[in-house]
This record gives C-alpha cells, structure tokens and sequence, in this order.
C-alpha cells in the first residue's frame, strides 16, 4: 500500500521536474526579461492613469489608497490607536473561547501574514523607496502605516465574518468571500462576483510576482554578495528555492502557520537588534536623520514632483510592504480561531504597526545614517533596484560580518513571504477552479521560484508592484460598502469590552 506521505513525495517529484524542464527551455531561450517588460507597460497604461494637474505624476491606485484608508481610520474613530492593549491580550491567547472555530490560532494567523509581510519589502523596500524618494519618503511610509492600521483591521474583520467552512474542513475567506457574499447583501450580486473573480485572478498573479519572484531575486542578490558562485549559476539557488519552498506548501495551513511561527519572530528579533546596534553606536547622528526625514517629506530634493512625488513613493513601497488595503492578509487571518470577527481584525492592526512603523523606519534610519542610498560608489545597485543589496551595504559599513548574517536573514524572510503568498494563491486559485486542481497553482508557483532566477530585478520589481496595488480597487470597493456593518460590530465589541462581558466569558470556561 503506498501511504499519504509516499504520494505527497511523489508529487512533489513531479513539480520538481516540471520546474526543471520549464526553467531550462526559458534559459535556452532568454525571453523572460522582455516578457515581464511587455506586460508591465501593457498593465502600467490600463491601470495607472494621472489624476493630479500638472507635474508631477499621482496614479490613481495610489489616491484610492490614501482617500481609503483615511477615511476609514476616521469612520472607526481611530480604532488604530484605541485597542492595542486589547490587542495584546488576544495574540497572547488570554481571550481563546473553547467554542471558537478555526483552524490556526489567533497568533499564528498573525506570524503566517506578517510572514507574508515582514521581509523584502522592510529590506529592499525601504532602500529602494530611499534611493528614490530620499529620505523623506520614510516619513511618508510611517503616515501610510499609520492608516493602513484601519485598512487591514476593516478587511480582516470582514474575512471572519464572511468566511466559509469546507467540507473538507478547510477555510475559504478573504476578499473573494466578502466581495461576493457582501455585495450580494446590498443587493449587488452581479458586481460582487465580478469583484470577487477579479480579485482572485489578481492575487494569484501577485503571488507570482511580489509574493514569489521578487521575493527570489531580491535574494538572489543579497546570496551574490556572499556567495559569488551563484553569480554564474543563478538558477542553482532557484532549485534551493523551490525545493524548501514545495516541502512546505504541500502540507497546506497548518504547516505553513507552523513554520511561519517559529522563524517569523527569531527573523525579526536578529534584524532589530542589528539595526538597534548602528541606531545606537551612531546615536549622535539620528537627530541628524530624523529633520531629514521630516523636512524632505515637504521639501524632497532627491525626487522628480516635489512633495507628491515623494509621498508616492512612501506610500508605493508602505503598500507593498504591509500589503494593508489589497486585502491578501485576510485570507490568512480568515483562518483563525475567534469567536468574534472584530477580534481577529483588533489582532491584524499590529502587522503595519510592526512591519511598517517599527521595521521600516529602524531600516530607513541605517540607510540614512550610513548614507549608502547616496554614494557614488553604490550607484549601480540604486539603478538596478537592489534594495537588499543596498541594505546590507548599510549594514555592513558598521558591522563588518553581518552583511553574512543579513544575506541569511533576507533569504529566511524571502523564503517565509513566498510560503504565505503560496496559501494567498492557492485560495483564489481554489476559489476559482476548486480544491482539485490546487497542486497545479503549487507547481506554478514552484516554477515561477526557477524563472526569477534568471530575470532582472527592475522588471520584477514594476511587476511586483503593479499587482500589488491594483489590488487595492477590488478591495476597497467591498470596504466602503461594507465598512458600516463592520463599525456596528466593532460598537458591539467595544460595549462588551467595557462592561466586562468578554472578561466574564474566559472566567466562565475555566
């Protein structure tokens, strides 16, 4: 008899040779890097339009996501600053109810999309908003992170709230669930598939890009660095890639929230505590950093547009960092144990908080403090778009030996991105299609690992960024019109919260 395990191996064999085959034959042809081009200008002209006069350029998905997020941080009554202890408490599990349904836990739903989130993005990311923006763009990706707190509790509460239990036990939610079971509610069931498909095909098509190639190349640069062995054999670290990447996402949820959990926290306390070492070791030069970042974010000297132009960029790169207001972070945290949908969206509020507000500004201060996003020296890795490159440059001016750790470190947040944007995909992929053909997203997936090994990192990176963030239409489209039944939940919540109702429920279990 051949067990579970022996033919989950021997599907993973098959993806590896499918992966090796399809790799090989796009080498052999070198049409990858004019593919990405032709798509990205083909995209960049249907779903970017100016809607500022005059100079400089402000696309269209850039002011839906500010007006969003703004208004909904206004419309919840700043709920972003209202309950982070609260917060707290649930992550730690002090409010998990016996007769809560899920199948993660509040806390694992929260590392598996910051897993998705903390990575790249803090690293390359901010270096690349940075180089191009100045410093500050920094100030700007805080104000976006800031907001982006109300964004990611709105959609994540509605993910709870509209989520669906499978037969086979597995959890269908995100945005394809409340785009299409929401607006059927207002009466829009037309609109609401149409939303909900289009956000699934968006969503697979971001998690090849910005949650899978970017994530390879990015690291692949940062390996190159340490490793010149990959400068001449790219495609060898794609099949590392692959493979460490295939022996996770074949075990679903379960396993990539138990993956997600324990690097997740250990990634991020090795970064902070290097960053925290330069902050410190040159503390005479923050002050120096911060008027930077706070007068360049209304005088910018470093960008084309003046102050437009460098809020677009903060807010370009604070997206695809914290990913608040595309709505992919609620298909993980539709997954979590809890009894109430706003509870799981008070817990999501903590991603930008630690990935933007902490992490990329302790990034952006090294960066600035070393000054390496302005040194001739560095030149071709602002012009290739490098950001990990240029961060470990920053790094490595102060602490000699880390530029080897950080090389580890930004491959460990790679490798974690791509496990979490794998379950972003295979949802909408399974939304679409139906669980069956879920191992052939998983093969694709695999396959995109080996082709961003042998494409450029500036075509990845417009690629990357033009999926990310015309995911930000579909989405808001579901949290405007349903943003009011998600306040009249969180008043609810709230007035629980204060008479002691929610403390009582715990006591009682025990």
């Amino acid at each position: 008899m051949i067990n579970k395990r022996q033919v989950q191996g021997f599907k993973l064999a098959i993806c590896f040779v499918a992966v090796f085959a399809a790799s090989s034959a796009y080498a052999a042809g070198g049409t990858l890097d004019t593919m990405f081009a032709d798509v990205n200008a083909f995209l960049a002209g249907i779903i970017f339009f100016d809607v500022w006069p005059g100079e400089p350029n402000m696309p269209f998905i850039v002011m839906w996501l500010i007006a969003g997020a703004l208004f909904l941080t206004v419309r919840m009554g700043f709920i972003n600053l209202r309950v982070m202890r609260h917060g707290f408490k649930i992550i730690r599990g002090e409010y998990l109810l016996k007769e809560a349904k899920g199948q993660i836990s509040s806390f694992q739903a929260l590392t598996t999309a910051l897993s998705a989130t903390v990575g790249l993005g803090n690293i390359a990311g901010v270096a690349i908003a940075i180089s191009i923006g100045g410093p500050g763009a920094t100030f700007w990706m805080i104000i976006a992170g800031f907001l982006g707190m109300t964004s990611k509790f709105t959609e994540v509460t509605l993910a709870q709230m509209y989520r669906e239990f499978r037969p086979d036990g597995r959890i269908m939610g995100g945005a394809m669930e409340y785009l299409s079971l929401g607006l059927a509610e207002k009466g829009l069931p037309g609109l609401g598939k149409f939303m909900a498909g289009m956000f699934a095909l968006l969503i697979i098509l971001a998690s090849l890009g910005g949650g899978n190639a970017f994530q390879v190349s990015q690291a692949l640069g940062a390996a190159q660095n340490e490793l010149t062995y990959f400068n001449d054999n790219p495609v060898i670290f794609g099949i590392l890639m692959a493979i460490a990447v295939g022996v996770v996402i074949i075990g679903g949820i379960k396993r990539i929230a138990h993956t997600a959990q324990a690097l997740v926290p250990t990634m991020i306390l090795i970064y902070l505590l290097a960053a925290l070492w330069i902050i410190i070791t040159n503390a005479e030069l923050v002050p120096v950093a911060f008027t930077k970042i706070i007068k360049e974010a209304f005088s910018p000297v470093a960008v084309a547009g003046g102050m437009v132009g460098v809020i677009v960029q903060g807010f370009k790169r604070a997206v695809f960092s914290s990913e608040a207001g595309i709505g992919s972070a609620a298909i993980a945290h539709s997954a979590a144990t809890v009894k109430y949908p706003v509870r799981q969206g008070i817990v999501a509020l903590y991603e930008p908080f630690i990935d933007t507000i902490i992490i990329c500004t302790m990034t952006a201060l090294v960066i600035i403090i070393t000054g390496v996003y302005n040194a001739p020296e560095y030149a071709d890795l602002v012009t290739a778009n490098k950001g990990a490159a240029l961060t470990s440059k920053a790094f490595g001016s102060n602490i000699s030996w880390f530029p080897t750790v950080l090389t580890i470190s930004v491959v460990l947040f790679a490798y974690s991105t791509m496990i979490s944007w794998s379950y972003y995909g295979e949802r909408c992929w399974t939304y679409l299609f139906g669980e069956k053909f879920s191992m052939l997203y998983r093969v694709i997936f695999i396959l995109f690992i080996m082709l961003a090994s042998i494409t450029t990192a500036s075509n990845i990176l417009d690629f990357s960024d033009l999926m990310m963030l015309v995911l930000a239409f579909p989405n808001f489209i579901g949290l405007y019109l349903l943003h009011s039944k998600v306040k009249r939940e969180l008043q609810k919540y709230l007035y629980k919260l204060r008479n002691g109702e929610l403390d009582r429920e715990v006591q009682q279990q025990l």
